[in-house]
């Protein structure tokens, strides 16, 4: 078996993907409900409403228990990892986000300049609120339960 069917024939990798592909989806469409302008950015970016990395490692701990069992010393790993990606994506990267959109307040309002050019913004969109992770975590659940 070659190596792409190998990768493609990886239940829990499959399920991680799609349910990483289908969050940033629908941040997209979350963000053109909302807005009624398509950003592509929502494609790849972080931060917004499902949190995919939460997703992603969501579905991938639920392969993991449908592929090897809850015993395995995968799934222990599977799960350890979902909760240190979900404890950061709410905590320390949401933190971060709130750092940064205050900075850009503070900058805006002092104008700073570098050599005579404006200073660059800092990416406010970088954690998630627990409704996100919600959104996140069930879309995740659901992934690898459609996938079989």
């Amino acid at each position: 078996m070659s190596t792409i069917q190998s990768l493609i024939g990886n239940y829990m990798l499959v399920c991680a993907v799609i349910a990483w592909a289908a969050a940033q989806l629908a941040k997209c469409i979350v963000k053109w409900i909302a807005t009624r302008k398509f950003d592509p950015e929502r494609l790849v970016g972080a931060g917004g409403m499902p949190s995919a990395h939460t997703a992603m490692v969501c579905s991938l701990a639920l392969a993991a228990v449908r592929s090897v069992g809850p015993g395995s010393p995968i799934f222990a790993v599977c799960f350890m990892f979902a909760c240190v990606v979900i404890y950061d994506a709410m905590g320390v990267r949401r933190a971060a986000g709130e750092h940064a959109k205050r900075l850009n307040q503070m900058s805006d309002a002092i104008e700073l300049e570098e050599d005579g050019e404006e200073v660059a913004e800092l990416q406010e969109k970088l954690g998630h609120t627990p409704l996100e992770v919600l959104g996140g975590a069930l879309l995740g659940i659901l992934v690898p339960m459609i996938i079989v």
